[in-house]
């Protein structure tokens, strides 16, 4: 029995090792195939990093060339825009120069024309100082100022020698060193015998503000009206009268009429001195500067 096992095995040892021999060659074969799909497979990895790394380069490459594109175009078209700038900028200035050398000689010629204005008034304040006098001398001697107040007629023309600066220019003298009542008089000879001189303005103001001083605030109403009414060709004087009749109403009490005169002079002569001080005036008032909408009726 052990001896048939024997036979046994050494019959089969050479089938056995036949198979495994041939189980290794099988699987050497295997892994054969499998180094040489391994290969294929690294070869083909290869190709595309190859592919991807040149595609790479190429779109740095494209990059850059486009980075280099902007900055040129950038370049040129600063230089364009500074080119642009210098031609423009010359001929601007050029200009500006010409309105400013235009805008001297438009002063200089109005400065011209108000110095011969000023002159052409002077001499004919002179021409009618010279009339009058000539006047005088061949009428009777008129009574010297001040006659009427003691029971004589006021002359209707001016004493020889009296001129029209020379009475305005002692009328103010007189006012500025509180001889308000010589003044008055003063000025209001000089209304009498040259209300139509450029000066005539200027005197009803003072007469008006000779008042206002002395606290006599209907009669300062009055001479600032009469000063509207006979002379509001003169708008310096008439806004200053304007403004000190709206000062003259807030003494007595009539602030809804303050305010009205306040109004009219901003309305009307919006850019004068005196319309920032009606402005002033209204805001302490609590005011506005525009007339309020009248109500609705209910």
């Amino acid at each position: 029995m052990r001896l048939t096992r024997i036979l046994l095995v050494a019959g089969l040892a050479p089938l056995l090792a036949f198979a495994q021999k041939k189980e290794v060659q099988e699987m050497q074969r295997d892994v054969l195939l499998m180094q040489d799909q391994i290969r294929t497979l690294q070869r083909t990895v290869d190709e595309k990093m190859a592919a991807l790394t040149v595609l790479v380069q190429q779109t740095l490459d494209s990059a850059n060339k486009a980075n280099t594109a902007v900055a040129l175009l950038e370049r040129q078209v600063d230089e364009r825009l500074k080119g642009q700038e210098k031609s423009v900028a010359a001929p601007v200035a050029g200009l500006g120069a010409k309105v400013d050398s235009l805008s001297d000689e438009f002063r200089f010629v109005r400065e011209t024309i108000n110095e011969m204005n000023s002159k052409i008034s002077k001499l004919s304040t002179q021409m009618t100082d010279v009339s009058q006098t000539v006047a005088a001398i061949q009428a009777p001697v008129a009574p010297p100022p001040g006659d009427a107040a003691a029971g004589g007629a006021p002359s209707a023309t001016p004493p020889p020698g009296v001129s029209a600066e020379s009475l305005y220019r002692a009328a103010l003298q007189d006012k500025s060193s509180g001889k308000f009542d010589l003044a008055l008089a003063q000025f209001q000879d000089f209304l009498r015998w040259y209300d139509n001189t450029d000066l005539a303005p200027n005197a009803q103001f003072h007469i008006g503000d000779i008042y206002y001083s002395q606290g006599n605030y209907e009669k300062a109403i009055e001479a600032f009206n009469a000063q509207l009414e006979k002379y509001p060709e003169s708008a310096n004087k008439s806004a200053d009268a304007l403004f000190m009749k709206g000062r003259a109403l807030m003494q007595l009490g009539r602030r809804g009429d303050a305010a009205t005169e306040y109004r009219a002079l901003i309305q009307k002569y919006p850019r004068a001195e005196s319309a920032d001080k009606a402005r002033a005036e209204l805001k302490n008032m609590g005011l506005s500067a525009t007339t309020p909408p009248a109500r609705k009726r209910r």
